[in-house]
């Protein structure tokens, strides 16, 4: 936002991010797109800015919930850590399985979703977000490989139980350690398909092309605030950095959440886990906004409708630790379904469509069932999505195996 152009309009001072093109009113945070960001009073004094906020009453910076990076690679390790190889020589951990200088981002990409093995994945999936964002900075950025490799049907697991979701066992309440550690499993499995999911959105759809509409008609302010193509759009590169870095945050997720399982006794791989997110995968593999509407403002959507609940539970056990772990997921999971909201809205202003309209006709033909309440209102609407996206919605597909699968 230090580059963003600031322009008046209706007599208020509104910024526009760079990469995304999110206008903010620099008196309300409000934004045209439905999301709103903090905004503190500044005063000059002498030649410095003064940011002014009353602590005290927990106003301003003191109110935010800060979001940890930290990545807890296994037995402390980071990708540079060394190891022994075939030969009995050490070297780096990651450079048994990672790629060369000139591979391309899709090329790491189907390089990640191949990868059963979650500790090297979450470990390739932070190598290629930092190389990424590193290399954005240069005159030498990664190419993208659009059209060059194909991602895999289903990405491969590793040493794991799989069974259909409605066989799924109930995981209790959280009053009992065998709860928490099934409810921790749960969300550990659903982190690491997560992982794959931001990954796979980056080569699947990197050929990628807007439609241009056939005639300028615009439904929706969000759509009304940029100007509409009349030729096909490619993604710009600021998609690839936003899925990278959900993509980052999943597997700094993962590790979180499978380092608090062995703290507790238990590990990854202990229980059976079920392949149900990926489903919604297979069916939205033709279509971008549908994989955007169904995956991300869905079933990313529904975790901050759930998370609390769930957080509720683990702080009425007095498992601290717990708490903090999935705290950190929830603030996190904001900024995702944000990243979904403003993908959607991007591809439907350069289509001339609205985003609304284009969701509900999305999730009703590439979901299975109602979208359950109660829906955590406050922090849909943080990330974008007002009522109008997710009340009264049904998936029209048929349930499956006599079950109907659905809210993640």
């Amino acid at each position: 936002m230090s580059d963003a152009q600031v322009d008046i309009e209706d007599s208020s001072y509104v910024a526009s991010c760079p990469w995304h093109a999110y206008d903010f009113d620099l008196d309300t945070g409000s934004s045209s797109y439905g999301v709103k960001a903090c905004v503190f009073p500044v005063r000059v004094q002498g030649d410095n800015l003064v940011l002014e906020f009353d602590r005290e009453q927990g106003v301003g910076l003191s109110s935010l919930t800060p979001i940890s990076e930290k990545i807890k690679f296994k037995h402390g390790a980071s990708p540079a850590a060394n190891v022994v190889d075939a030969t009995g020589n050490a070297v780096p951990a990651s450079k048994l399985y990672t790629l060369g200088d000139d591979a391309t981002v899709c090329d790491w990409c189907v390089h990640i979703l191949n990868t059963s093995d979650p500790e090297q994945k979450i470990e390739l999936t932070t190598q290629l977000f930092s190389l990424f964002a590193t290399r954005e900075q240069t005159d030498n950025p990664m190419p993208l490989g659009a059209g060059t490799v194909q991602p895999p049907d289903e990405p491969p697991r590793q040493d794991l139980q799989s069974l259909p979701p409605w066989k799924m066992a109930n995981p209790g309440k959280g009053g009992t350690l065998k709860s928490r550690i099934n409810m921790l499993h749960a969300l550990a499995n659903i982190e690491q398909w997560a992982i794959d999911l931001a990954i796979d959105i980056c080569v699947r759809f990197a050929t990628f092309r807007t439609t241009p509409p056939s005639s300028i008609t615009i439904s929706s302010d969000a759509a009304a605030s940029q100007p509409v193509s009349p030729t096909p759009t490619p993604l710009p590169r600021t998609f690839y950095y936003d899925w990278l870095k959900v993509a980052n945050d999943e597997a700094k997720h993962f590790s979180l959440l499978r380092s608090r399982l062995e703290e507790l006794g238990s590990h990854f791989g202990a229980l059976p886990v079920h392949h149900g997110l990926w489903e919604s995968a297979s069916l939205t593999k033709d279509d971008l906004r549908a994989r955007i509407s169904v995956i991300a403002l869905v079933h990313e959507a529904r975790g901050l409708d759930v998370n609390p609940v769930k957080i509720d539970k683990f702080r009425k056990a007095k498992d601290a630790e717990s708490v903090e772990t999935l705290e950190i997921i929830h603030n996190d999971e904001i900024t995702h379904v944000t990243t979904g909201h403003r993908w959607l809205s991007w591809i439907c202003a350069q289509e001339g469509t609205d985003p609304v309209e284009v969701f509900r006709e999305s999730v009703v033909g590439h979901f299975r069932g109602a979208l359950k309440g109660p829906f955590n209102a406050e922090a849909r609407l943080e990330a974008g999505m007002d009522g109008r996206y997710y009340e009264d919605l049904v998936g029209a597909l048929p349930s499956r195996g006599g079950h109907v699968i659905a809210g993640g």
